[in-house]
């Protein structure tokens, strides 16, 4: 039988979350994708938005929490992006403007930076 350090068991877990909020943001990034082309109006828009608000909500309650074991500076600059990214959200739903590229962009680079 092959025994686990906790060690070796928490990185795998850590690893795994990361990569579920990578395939998160690859769909949460997709949907806004999808949004642009159809524009800010369609259902596409609704949807997206609805996605990109829950997703950061989650992220913003996970930063929040003491348990997070990223450097606090980390954490509060994740959290200045994320209440960014819930206003353009909002600004996008109440129509206030069109264009989902800033949205877009900040979201593939935290993405990105998730894959790593």
């Amino acid at each position: 039988m092959y025994n686990l350090s906790y060690a070796e068991v928490m990185d795998d877990l850590c690893s795994d979350q990361r990569l579920n909020e990578h395939e998160a943001m690859s769909i949460v990034i997709e949907k806004l994708s999808g949004a642009q082309e159809k524009g800010v109006k369609s259902q596409e828009a609704v949807e997206a938005l609805f996605y990109t608000r829950r997703l950061w909500s989650y992220f913003l309650e996970n930063l929040a929490d003491d348990a997070n074991e990223l450097p606090l500076e980390t954490r509060a600059n994740l959290i200045s992006v994320g209440i960014w990214v819930l206003k353009e959200a909002e600004a996008l739903r109440q129509w206030e403007q069109e264009d989902f590229a800033d949205i877009i962009q900040i979201n593939s680079i935290i993405r990105d930076s998730l894959g790593n």
